[in-house]
């Protein structure tokens, strides 16, 4: 599960929210990377008819257009395995919802890519709180998020993006911050 639930007594409950450093993320990373540099590699290796990898003759290969093509797609590669090493090593989407009963506030926090607005941190009293929204749609392409819904229509991600709880899973979570808040449960379903 990537949202873990710590209440940790009755006016504090925080819910954690994992960022990308996953390791899915990271055998992504390291695959497209390889993968890119092994095209670029390839196609270096026909320009220059010298075999740059030692487990294929590419020199056989010519430069145009074969080998033009390889050099660009492996760079193109390479650079989108580096981008998504450093989204794991900056751990994109790593944060924490905390809802404080005793100063009526809920903190949103997450982490986002290095610059001006690296951190996220949103507040909101319990008052701006119109429901807890869950929504679900089923199919090829599963989607199961919730949301805070605010008074003025604004509705701000409480689960992870890309997760895929089960129905009981979403539900329980929906119910447990919907109590917490002593707000209405609304469900989308798409």
């Amino acid at each position: 599960m990537n949202n873990s639930f710590e209440q940790q007594d009755q006016n504090l409950f925080i819910s954690y929210v994992k960022g990308s450093r996953q390791l899915n993320n990271i055998f992504w990373a390291v695959c497209v990377t390889l993968g890119g540099l092994g095209f670029f590699l390839s196609g270096l290796s026909s320009f220059f008819k010298v075999n740059l990898l030692i487990f294929t003759n590419s020199k056989l290969i010519s430069y145009l257009p074969q080998g033009l093509t390889l050099t660009f797609y492996g760079t193109v590669g390479t650079l989108v395995g580096i981008f998504l090493g450093l989204t794991v090593w900056w751990n994109v989407g790593f944060g924490y919802t905390k809802y404080d009963k005793l100063a009526k506030q809920i903190t949103v926090y997450r982490k986002g890519f290095p610059g001006k607005y690296r951190e996220i941190k949103l507040q909101f009293t319990f008052e701006e709180i119109k429901s807890v929204k869950m929504v679900i749609k089923d199919g090829l392409n599963p989607k199961r998020q919730l949301f805070l819904s605010l008074k003025d229509n604004r509705e701000i991600p409480v689960t992870g993006p890309g997760l895929v709880l089960t129905l009981t899973q979403i539900e329980n979570e929906a119910v447990k911050i919907a109590k917490f808040l002593n707000v209405f449960l609304e469900t989308q379903q798409l």
